[in-house]
């Protein structure tokens, strides 16, 4: 435990970099995984992942927030090709989330034990509690990585409760606010993603960013499927610095 406390208080950019994030993000997530039958405190789980960056990808091809590998997205039903790939798609991909989670914990009954599956996978942690005869993954004898998995997500539970205690204060327009948006509807294919966006007073890189489970310069769509697009407004593109929401008081300067 001491060890991952300090990871996360001399990574300085990094440890920055997640408050600064948490702020824009923390907001989508915690009803999703209240409406869900999740604890709260999995969005420490989402944090550690991937340090809070929805583009995240790692090398073996895990892929946002919640780091997906593209088989076990498909199967949680997410949508992943060479045109749509719905891990990077935030709401979506922390449904996902949740109904593996909800799945482990139908098989473990405790919840650290779900965290360490959601690293080592449900075979490695089923195999591993009946090979050593315990309950719970905090019992097992692991590879170093999953068992700094489950006290880094304690860590982190701890760091953002109080950053000002392990020596990081901000100011509120230090913190990325969210960005407000309007949601499009869409049924049909998309052919140019750069003169959709032009066309709705934005560019294709604002509509990338807000939308990053777009992997292409089109919206193929071949199938008829219904997406929501996330156009941001001129407003949410132009916040006043000293009027940016701060989703947490204790992350920054009294």
């Amino acid at each position: 435990m001491d060890r991952e406390l300090m990871a996360f208080s001399y990574m300085h950019s990094t440890t920055l970099l997640m408050i600064k994030r948490a702020n824009r993000y923390f907001p989508v997530i915690e009803p999703i995984l209240k409406e869900n039958g999740i604890p709260d405190d999995f969005k420490y789980l989402m944090v550690i992942e991937n340090n809070l960056n929805p583009f995240a990808r790692s090398s073996a091809g895990a892929a946002g927030l919640w780091q997906f590998m593209e088989a076990t997205g498909r199967e949680y039903g997410l949508e992943v090709n060479k045109n749509i790939d719905e891990r990077y798609h935030v709401e979506k991909a922390t449904v996902a989330a949740c109904k593996y989670l909800k799945d482990a914990y139908s098989r473990y009954g405790d919840w650290l034990t779900v965290a360490a599956s959601y690293n080592a996978g449900k075979g490695r942690i089923s195999s591993e509690l009946s090979k050593q005869e315990v309950t719970s993954a905090m019992d097992l004898w692991l590879v170093e990585e999953t068992v700094r998995y489950m006290f880094r997500i304690i860590a982190a539970k701890q760091f953002f409760s109080d950053p000002a205690k392990f020596g990081f204060i901000l100011r509120a327009d230090q913190l990325y606010p969210p960005i407000p948006y309007e949601k499009i509807t869409v049924k049909t294919s998309i052919a140019d993603l750069a003169r959709y966006a032009k066309d709705k007073g934005i560019t294709y890189y604002q509509l990338i960013d807000a939308n990053p489970w777009l992997r292409s310069t089109s919206l193929e769509n071949k199938t008829g499927r219904t997406y929501t697009l996330h156009i941001p407004t001129q407003e949410g593109m132009h916040y006043d610095p000293n009027q940016i929401p701060v989703h947490n008081k204790n992350w920054i300067a009294p």
